[in-house]
């Protein structure tokens, strides 16, 4: 790992870029919800990752990239993303939801498959984090918050190509191809990836398949939206005991979404049809499926329309969302579920538009279970251009998985009689932004009725059985500061985050909790990304974990790229200081290893 050092400094030291401008968050549109707001006017704790940010990281997927963003909890086993939870704010990976374009992407399954479909980095523009009670804005998945992915536009007709080679016999190779056209619009993008693995029976080979398109952009623009991914990988010691080192898992994930928006005066719709599956297959012995074998097929169709209509007396938010859920499994057997909700909003504002007041409701029928109801309040108050404070409450929903209610396997037992979550969260925050100087600040406090999670009734065992565990309360506060400055007209950026959590269990007989409850206690997050040189930049990251189980560990990646007109080099350097450590599981993380990149812009 020495050399590795060495080679990164002496990569620092030898070689030039070219500035670019920083992107300011300020007038970005947040466009996931009815109510479309510009980021600095929104009355809820939102984080925005660009995708000028996650290149200047070095990283190679989402999950990786959400590693450096103040109160979200990525647990992985393995490299490049390979299998990876959300967690937001101590919240389970079933609470959290991902949407891409706007689009749901939630499994019935399992929350595991989450990140099956996230996009690969070169389609992304940027990732919008909502935290806190979500429920009554995306529905029952949004528990503790919701992720939105953004897709790129196209801007220019051309062609990227990246190659990638590193440790553990990595490799990657990219192509995305843009169309722009009189009528239409066109962005295609493949990418395989592929590893011997850093431990035995961690090898993986990955497939991506994206296609967006603009149809009809002249007259009523039509966007079509869809994706493909592949995922094989070892999965030694991934789910269960640190002995059942030869399971294996292939995953196939695809979405096809169409979405068009229809505008007219103060009236706009946006009406939606989607399409997600995902087949999962599980070998407990990769090298004898006849031994254990899980193979899942899930489908999930949905329509939706969401509009907005602003008159004298605010902005009103209205939607309405239909689904249909199917499984099919050698063990969880064949199910469906319908889903239907409800939604509506309106944004009023006071004293010169400077206090805002958001009521919301979303009520959501469940075929399997009784229907709910998710009312929510956002508070809003704008002291000066700079400085924002802001709160809101809300009730959230989840109903429990196909897995928590019916999986029958070595590791774990499925509850039938499980009860659907709930919970009342509340948060306090201010936003203080400046042009050079920015400064967030939010504290929370969530108080979980039938919490669902896998426990353990005493340390001897092995089988882990999800219960309602009655009361669980959730508090803590997170903050996040960015410093952009230049350095003889170069551009310089500084990102701190910090997340304090403290879980209550009220009532829990259980010795060990697998999921929900082993939750971060702090989390401190750093980067300072800098330019030296003309067509050289560079970052640094840091981050620093400690667990309600008194577990902690700090990492440290350097990234750096030399950009010469249509060639970027690049080298990204992983846990560069070796430190031993596991985010989930008994699944010990890799050790330093590093990623060389060559990419060219084809114009």
């Amino acid at each position: 790992m020495k050399n590795y050092v060495i080679l990164v400094v002496f990569f620092l030291l030898t070689m030039r870029s070219n500035a670019q401008e920083l992107d300011t968050l300020k007038n970005i549109i947040i466009s996931s919800s009815r109510i479309d707001l510009p980021f600095k006017e929104n009355s809820r704790t939102i984080q925005i990752v660009t995708a000028e940010e996650i290149k200047k990281l070095g990283v190679t997927n989402v999950a990786d990239a959400l590693q450096q963003v103040a109160g979200i909890d990525v647990r992985r086993q393995g490299i490049n993303g390979m299998q990876a939870d959300l967690y937001i704010r101590g919240g389970g990976f079933d609470q959290t939801l991902l949407l891409i374009d706007g689009i749901k992407v939630d499994d019935p399954q399992t929350g595991h498959h989450t990140m099956n479909l996230a996009l690969p980095i070169e389609m992304i523009k940027r990732i919008e984090i909502i935290k806190g009670p979500a429920a009554r804005i995306f529905g029952q998945n949004a528990f503790t918050g919701a992720i939105n992915i953004v897709t790129k536009d196209v801007d220019e007709t051309g062609l990227i190509t990246k190659i990638q080679s590193g440790s553990f016999g990595q490799s990657i190779a990219e192509a995305t191809g843009t169309i722009k056209l009189k009528e239409s619009n066109h962005i295609v993008h493949f990418s395989k990836s592929f590893s011997q693995g850093y431990r035995y029976n961690t090898d993986f080979d990955n497939t991506n398949y994206v296609l967006k398109s603009l149809l009809n952009k002249n007259k009523l623009p039509i966007e079509l939206l869809t994706s493909y991914a592949e995922r094989k990988f070892g999965a030694n010691g991934f789910y269960g005991i640190p002995t059942a080192t030869k399971q294996y898992e292939a995953t196939q994930a695809s979405l096809v979404g169409l979405t068009t928006v229809i505008k007219n005066g103060n009236l706009t719709l946006k009406p939606r049809l989607y399409w997600r599956r995902n087949q999962d297959e599980y070998h407990y012995i990769r090298s004898n499926p006849s031994i254990y074998r899980n193979l899942h097929i899930t489908n999930k169709v949905a329509a939706e329309c969401n509009g907005s209509y602003e008159s004298k007396a605010g902005i009103s938010g209205f939607g309405l969302e239909v689904a249909k859920y199917y499984i099919s499994s050698n063990r969880l057997g064949d199910n469906s579920r319908e889903m239907a909700s409800l939604f509506l909003e309106h944004r009023f504002q006071f004293f010169n538009n400077k206090f805002d007041v958001t009521p919301g409701i979303a009520v959501s029928y469940f075929s399997d279970f009784d229907n709910k109801a998710f009312p929510g309040l956002d508070l809003g108050y704008q002291i000066s251009s700079t400085f924002r404070v802001y709160g809101n409450i809300g009730y959230t929903y989840r109903v429990p998985t196909y897995t928590d209610l019916y999986y029958v396997g070595p590791q774990a037992i499925g509850n039938k009689d499980l009860q659907p979550e709930e919970a009342l969260s509340e948060e306090i925050g201010f936003k203080w932004l400046t042009k050079n100087f920015d400064f967030t600040w939010a504290a929370f406090n969530r108080d979980s009725n039938d919490l669902i999670d896998y426990v353990r009734p005493t340390e001897a065992d092995i089988v882990y059985t999800p219960q309602n565990i009655q009361e669980v309360n959730t508090k803590g506060f997170e903050t996040q500061v960015d410093f952009r400055f230049q350095l003889h007209t170069l551009p310089q950026t500084i990102k701190l985050g910090y997340t304090f959590m403290e879980d209550d269990v009220k009532k829990s007989s259980a010795a060990f909790s697998r999921y929900s409850i082993n939750s971060m206690k702090h989390q401190f997050v750093a980067n300072y990304t800098m330019q030296w040189f003309k067509y050289f930049s560079n970052s640094v990251s840091y981050r620093y974990v400690e667990r309600t189980s008194g577990v902690s560990y700090a990492i440290c990646d350097v990234n750096a790229s030399y950009r010469l007109k249509a060639v970027e080099l690049s080298l990204y350097a992983n846990n560069i200081f070796n430190t031993e450590y596991v985010e989930t599981g008994m699944v010990p993380m890799p050790k330093g290893n590093i990623l060389f990149g060559l990419k060219y812009n084809f114009k």
